[in-house]
């Protein structure tokens, strides 16, 4: 079968959390039904598996992953009312994280059988593409070993904070969540968590360390051009369509 090197793009604006995760779901499962009809074909009847790319940004809501802990979501059902914000156990790695407002959250959901079956190549691809693109912004980023996610002050490390986290969900080579890159974002309410379960390390966004506030489609032109690039893929934009 040959390998299908397009992703298919979309842009869902500002969209509740829950929504956006069963359009995943619908997304990932489509491709995972397709996968299995081609194990069971003939080699001239198998097509070809879509991969698709979902740009968001959500209301305020705090996601804990399959290896977080509860407690470090550090507010309560009335904490969670006063903030406005939600929570969900979800199914992707990782652990607690918050989304929000001025947020650029991406949804990947590839088959890496049409780009390369490596896990760890994956999501260092994901990093590499928001460290490449906050040097467009003479921004120097990184990483840091044991931790995912994208970090600045990533080698001297006196005040390491993080811009970018990152956590998947991956089968049958299929991929599903994927980044959370802080742009514009109300970093306080980071204060009702511990990131990640990181507690001596802090989390910052772009308009921060450029102080001011950033257009959000610059940036996500920027990423989708270094997306597009480490992946050697090419992304076209989705015809408007029903989610549902």
């Amino acid at each position: 079968m040959l390998q299908n090197k397009e992703i298919s793009f979309e842009q869902l604006g500002l969209i509740d959390y829950k929504e956006a995760w069963e359009y995943q779901e619908k997304l990932f499962n489509s491709v995972l039904s397709i996968k299995s009809q081609n194990r069971a074909a003939a080699p001239e009847e198998q097509v070809q598996t879509p991969n698709y790319l979902l740009f968001c940004s959500h209301p305020h809501v705090y996601t804990l992953g399959k290896s977080g802990h509860e407690s470090h979501l550090l507010i309560g059902e009335e904490g969670l009312k006063a903030k406005e914000a939600t929570y969900y156990k979800i199914n992707r790695g990782g652990d607690i994280t918050y989304h929000g407002p001025g947020q650029l959250v991406g949804y990947p959901i590839l088959d890496l059988d049409n780009f390369f079956t490596d896990i760890h190549k994956y999501l260092r691809f994901l990093e590499e593409a928001i460290i490449l693109t906050l040097q467009d912004y003479q921004i120097k980023a990184g990483r840091i070993a044991g931790l995912t996610g994208v970090w600045l002050d990533h080698e001297a490390q006196l005040n390491p904070r993080k811009i970018c986290a990152m956590g998947v969900k991956c089968s049958r080579w299929v991929t599903m969540h994927g980044f959370a890159f802080n742009i514009n974002t109300d970093l306080t309410y980071f204060n009702n968590i511990v990131p990640c379960g990181i507690s001596d390390k802090q989390v910052t966004s772009l308009a921060k360390e450029l102080g001011r506030e950033v257009d959000m489609g610059e940036v996500e032109k920027k990423l989708l051009h270094h997306l597009a690039s480490l992946f050697e893929a090419h992304i076209t934009v989705a015809a408007n369509e029903k989610r549902y």
